[in-house]
């Protein structure tokens, strides 16, 4: 009769939900944050979050984060309501209210081509 051994121990491969993830991704992105330092944390090499966010941008097309202020923009004149995008952190929009929506759209599309 054949002996058999098990061994027993931690298991490293563990499972990261959705919510997981993005608090995770979150922590290593924000102001101030190091990237190693939060892997680090969750015990998780550094390449594996940079992945979780690649996996998680585009699984979320089309949407991003919204900050909303009170102050008006230096570069227009006007205090008319307004959407200011900005693409990639060296292209800006600014929508005025005034502009039709199928303008708008057609303008945000072009600028996401880019």
């Amino acid at each position: 009769m054949a002996q058999i051994h098990v061994m027993t121990g931690v298991e490293r491969r563990r499972r990261w939900n959705d919510d997981q993830k993005r608090a995770i991704v979150a922590a290593a992105f924000a102001p101030g944050a190091v990237v190693a330092d939060v892997a680090r944390r969750v015990d998780v090499n550094s390449g594996q979050i940079y992945r979780w966010r690649r996996e998680l941008r585009s699984e979320v097309r089309g949407f991003a984060e919204v900050v909303v202020t009170s102050s008006t923009s230096p570069l227009s004149g006007s205090s008319e309501a307004a959407i200011e995008v900005t693409f990639g952190g060296e292209i800006r929009v600014r929508i005025p209210s005034s502009i039709p929506p199928d303008l708008a759209a057609a303008v945000m599309a072009a600028m996401a081509r880019r």
